[in-house]
């Protein structure tokens, strides 16, 4: 468990906190000095030797490294990309609809997922919606419609609108019993807890640096099982996709036998030094205790919430870092916060607080404050739930 003198050190290294509460790192990660020291690292790269491209691809490989290890996988299994959007294109690329057309994804996904795969259906891909039910899309929902013809099942770990966590391994199960592959978009949750990926028998697996991981946009990661790399082959590519990007043979195309096949171009080399900071930091704390420090905070709002009478688009049994209130005015709500120095985020009717290590008691306390004198903007249940 963390003390609040360790949260209290954590959160010295975010500068942002000596201005602002910042509470949205479901979109953007708060930056840490060692985050920004990773870009220094970077630029003092440049200015010594000019263009040390033997350095910048050790770096490369070495971030690669780094995001095999926080997911339990090892560095052939995982391609290192310039967004999840990327990777998912590159899979999509690669899959043939002849045998098995029909793709099955739930209506919480980020729209990139189903943007990527509606844009398959020229190539005969027929795509089937889970419809979720109010705020919940239980996994037994995808029982009618995942059948022997379902190629892929796509996932989202953390619904982005209102923080609706999947149950992935009963999907996985079902999927995997019908010979369907599954991918998971852990954007939304990657960075607040421990990953396996072997644990969660998953076949793809993608996330970025830019929320929770405290990393810069654009940068991200893309597991791929092993024994599936080779039967995927993917017809967008690049020259860091090949075996060898270094032979620069214009006439030969030749696929690396390792995830990297589903990369494309040349490295953002300044992410990759900034990427990495971030890993170690939340490492160095331990993701156990950086989750174990997240649920209490969103175990407090709620409760504040609830006994304000506030009605929760986030499920009470699925709670993550994201805590989603429902309001009549979200914008309106956003700016009120902002006024105090109080960064959230919306979407659509939901107010969105994401918690993160360097978050404390007293920015759920400031958040209530708040919330308490702009009732009018939320929506509000019959009865409030009584304190015990």
């Amino acid at each position: 468990m963390l003390t609040p003198a360790r949260v209290a050190e954590i959160r010295s290294r975010f500068p942002v906190f000596r201005e602002k509460i910042y509470l949205n790192s479901c979109s953007q990660g708060a930056l840490s000095d060692a985050v920004r020291g990773g870009f220094d690292e970077y630029l003092a790269t440049w200015d010594r030797s000019g263009s040390p491209w033997d350095v910048w691809v050790e770096e490369y490989e070495a971030t690669r490294r780094a995001f095999a290890q926080f997911l339990g996988a090892e560095p052939d299994e995982v391609a290192v990309l310039p967004s999840a959007s990327a990777g998912i294109n590159s899979i999509a690329s690669a899959v043939s609809f002849t045998d098995r057309k029909k793709v099955v994804l739930g209506s919480f996904e980020f729209p990139t997922m189903g943007h990527v795969w509606l844009s398959q259906r020229s190539r005969g891909a027929e795509i089937k919606f889970v419809e979720a039910i109010g705020n919940r899309l239980p996994a037994e929902l995808y029982e009618g419609v995942i059948d022997k013809d379902t190629l892929i099942v796509p996932v989202t770990g953390l619904c982005f609108m209102n923080g609706w966590r999947s149950e992935i391994r009963k999907i996985v199960d079902l999927a995997h019993a019908r010979g369907a592959l599954v991918m998971i978009d852990d954007y939304q949750d990657c960075g607040t807890r421990p990953v396996d990926v072997k644990d969660l028998d998953v076949d793809i697996y993608v996330a970025g640096t830019l929320k929770y991981l405290l990393g810069p946009p654009g940068l991200a990661m893309m597991y791929v099982r092993s024994e599936l790399i080779k039967s995927l082959a993917p017809t967008i590519s690049g020259w860091f996709a090949q075996t060898n990007p270094f032979a620069f043979d214009v006439k030969t195309l030749d696929l690396s036998p390792t995830a990297r096949r589903f990369e494309a171009g040349t490295p953002a080399i300044p992410n990759l030094y900034a990427a990495k900071p971030g890993i170690h930091l939340l490492q160095s704390i331990g993701l156990a205790e950086v989750a174990e420090h997240i649920a209490g905070l969103a175990a407090a709002l709620v409760q504040g919430a609830r006994e304000m009478g506030i009605e929760l688009k986030t499920p009470i049994d699925t709670v993550g870092p994201l805590v989603v209130l429902k309001s009549k005015d979200s914008d309106a709500l956003v700016a009120k916060l902002g006024a105090s120095q109080i960064v959230v985020s919306n979407r659509h009717d939901g107010l969105r607080i994401a918690f993160h290590v360097y978050n404390t008691t007293d920015d759920v306390k400031a958040v209530l404050g708040v919330l308490k004198q702009n009732l009018d903007l939320l929506v509000l249940e019959r009865t409030p739930v009584a304190r015990h």
